[in-house]
């Protein structure tokens, strides 16, 4: 079933209930036997792909367990892709947001079934014949990084999506507070770095609609094209704010020589990728914003990252998941937060 494969133990929904409230709900989406399967690339949110017939639907929901606040929210997720995509059609179209927690445990949402190719660590067989072709593929993940952030938001009925005035000090606290939440170990690294983070806040340079999870493997290409990413996934976290925090994200997930010892990280990049360098330089080349203060949106980005790591580990200690990858999450957290202190140390 084209990349999706058997559902993970413990990870099994309603199947009957959800089939009958999908067949009642998307009557024109629904013809045919209904069969079940799951993406395995996430480390969070559920996916699963129901084929009827010759039709495929995704279905999102957020994990099983505690669920930090504002985290794996399928409401904002429907919001944007119920809209975006008629402004930006690399974002999938959504069909349906069902809040009746009762149908499969949480609320979820159901978007088209995209076709293409992912690159999760390597170059594929089907792009090996292009000439730099790592260096395309990643051309072309930050070109479709900044055509979003030049969406005008107001024309995609979007402005509610979030508060740009004060956003990147509220991402500062919001992530501390997730981090108190869900921290199973003291961290100096962790408490060296947020302290240094809030010392000097960069001021915005514009406000985009920010995806805040992207990178290569959110990605998707067509097998004869490494020049044009034509879907973005994994939307629940998207918002207004400032573009380098979103950017900063991309960099915390692009691992080079300055990152390649950390084994533990979960993107890894193997062949002639091209250096972080770069990737800095074509973000500023398309967009013009200065890069004068990257080193501190990297930073966050990468201490994010470990608050992230720190939130799947505990799930997995306290049995929320089964999902054997979250096992030495809290090494890949310690391994962040070292990364993000030396960004700042310079």
């Amino acid at each position: 079933m084209d990349q999706a494969k058997e559902i993970r133990k413990g990870e099994d929904l309603d199947w009957p209930k959800l089939e009958t409230y999908l067949r009642s709900t998307l009557p024109n989406e629904t013809q045919g036997e209904m069969k079940v399967a799951q993406f395995h690339g996430g480390h969070a949110n559920l996916t699963y792909l129901l084929k009827f017939g010759e039709k495929e639907l995704v279905v999102r929901r957020p994990p099983f367990g505690k669920i930090a606040p504002g985290a794996h929210d399928m409401k904002r997720e429907y919001r944007v892709l119920s809209k975006l995509n008629k402004h930006f059609p690399v974002a999938p179209r959504a069909y349906h947001l069902c809040e009746d927690e009762s149908i499969i445990g949480a609320e979820f949402i159901v978007i088209e079934k995209r076709t293409g190719v992912v690159v999760r660590t390597k170059v594929l067989d089907c792009f090996k014949s292009f000439e730099n072709v790592e260096q395309r593929l990643v051309d072309a993940m930050i070109r479709a990084q900044v055509d979003l952030h030049l969406v005008d938001f107001e024309a995609a009925d979007l402005t509610r999506l979030g508060r740009p005035e004060g956003f990147v000090e509220r991402q500062l606290s919001g992530w501390a507070k997730r981090w108190e939440l869900s921290k199973s170990e003291n961290s100096e690294d962790m408490d060296v770095v947020i302290a240094a983070l809030q010392k000097k806040i960069p001021t915005s340079q514009r406000v985009s609609i920010i995806h805040n999870d992207l990178k290569l493997d959110n990605c998707q290409y067509q097998p004869d094209n490494p020049d044009k990413v034509t879907s973005i996934f994994d939307w629940d976290m998207c918002t207004l704010g400032d573009p380098l925090i979103d950017f900063g994200t991309t960099l915390s997930y692009y691992p080079d020589k300055s990152t390649e010892q950390f084994k533990s990280l979960t993107s890894v990049l193997v062949g002639d990728f091209p250096p972080k360098k770069f990737v800095i330089e074509k973000y500023q080349n398309y967009t013009g914003l200065s890069m004068m203060d990257i080193n501190w949106y990297e930073a966050f980005a990468y201490w994010k990252g470990a608050v992230v790591m720190q939130q799947l580990f505990k799930r997995f200690q306290d049995g929320e998941t089964q999902d054997a990858r979250f096992a030495n999450f809290d090494q890949a957290m310690r391994e962040n937060a070292l990364i993000a202190r030396n960004i700042l140390d310079g």
